[in-house]
């Protein structure tokens, strides 16, 4: 008991000058209590992972996961040379269909999203709440201004090492390729993040996450896995492109400077209206797959665009630095956090040249 105590003293201290440093910055408190509890309950929830394999009474099936997890995670410490700490070595069960809920907003005309800033992550491109209805209620404040806005839950959330983060019941939704891929995926922000880069820090856990990801299957001669996986990278690919597409139409639109409000707002719907038919042709094209279809269910607008945007960008760029740096991914962690410390556009320009590279491969 005398351990957590002071644990949780570290948290609230830590959380504390957090806090304190975001109210001089304009911040306010009541955000950052929510943030602060909702963490040291994740926190106190733990159960280690190890006793939960080792009981009886735990369900089968949640067993099973575990282990899968421990496993892979044992795999990305000894092989993906991903941090080895404490981190998904508990499990906290949360009863809820996501462990926070992002706020993206942006401007009813522009495709560049609000951000908010801290002092630990930098800026950041949405804004997370622990309790859904607070998430909703801030969206609607920022849509009494004028801004599109979305909410979306995330299964899992990174401290970046600075706790030792558990796995969440959240994460352990659907198959292993979810929540490996996930495991690997957080693991590696915890490798590089750098402040105020959400592309640069998404991309790279994406591209460790991917390949991670197709090591782990060979690891087990489970390569037969492999076809399907790439299957459904490239739907993504695909979802992506559609985005892109979607976006630049809209960036096109919004800088007509001789329209009229009404007019601007009924070329928008269009557009939308246009993304959604060429959606229902791709996915003929995927023989139906519908695991777009609850994106498209939601409504359409510049937030929900971008919401998903700044993870899959910059990930081609990532595959050709793998590439470069012998796909070893010890040297490509050095090259990768190398070009983390350039100055910002030279960073993107670096990041244009491996994209233009592995267009051209």
């Amino acid at each position: 008991m005398a351990k957590w105590f002071k644990k949780r003293y570290l948290v609230l201290a830590l959380m504390a000058s957090v806090a304190a440093g975001l109210v001089l910055s304009g911040c306010s408190v009541g955000y950052y209590s929510q943030a602060i509890g909702g963490h040291l309950k994740l926190m106190h929830a733990r159960q280690p992972i190890a006793e939960l394999l080792a009981s009886d009474s735990t369900d089968p099936e949640l067993k099973q996961k575990l282990q899968t997890l421990i496993d892979a995670r044992q795999f990305a410490i000894d092989t993906l040379g991903l941090p080895e700490n404490k981190s998904y070595s508990t499990y906290a069960a949360t009863g809820r269909d996501a462990v926070t809920w992002n706020v993206v907003a942006v401007p009813e005309f522009a495709m560049q999203a609000r951000t908010w800033c801290f002092p630990v992550a930098g800026c950041v491109s949405y804004r997370g709440y622990f309790d859904k209805s607070n998430a909703e209620s801030y969206a609607a404040s920022l849509a009494e201004e004028g801004f599109d806005v979305t909410v979306g839950g995330a299964s899992a959330y990174s401290t970046l090492g600075w706790f030792d983060d558990p796995v969440l019941d959240t994460m352990l939704r659907g198959g292993d390729v979810r929540y490996v891929s996930t495991l690997f995926h957080e693991l590696a922000h915890q490798v590089l993040y750098i402040k105020d880069d959400s592309s640069f820090n998404e991309a790279f856990a994406t591209f460790v996450e991917q390949e991670g990801f197709r090591i782990w299957l060979r690891s087990r001669e489970e390569g037969n896995r492999i076809e399907a996986y790439e299957a459904s990278l490239q739907r993504s690919e695909d979802f992506s492109e559609l985005l892109k597409a979607t976006r630049d139409e809209l960036v096109a639109l919004y800088q007509l400077t001789d329209l009229d409000e009404a007019t601007r707002r009924e070329r928008k719907e269009q557009v939308f209206a246009d993304m959604q038919t060429r959606y229902a042709a791709l996915k003929a094209s995927w023989n139906e797959y519908p695991g777009y279809d609850r994106w498209f269910s939601r409504d359409l607008n510049n937030a929900h665009l971008l919401g998903v945007s700044t993870y899959r960008r910059l990930v081609p760029a990532f595959a050709a630095m793998f590439e470069e740096a012998g796909n070893d991914l010890p040297a490509f962690y050095a090259l990768a956090t190398e070009i983390s410390k350039l100055p910002y556009e030279e960073r993107q320009q670096r990041l244009a040249e491996y994209g233009k590279a592995s267009v051209n491969n």
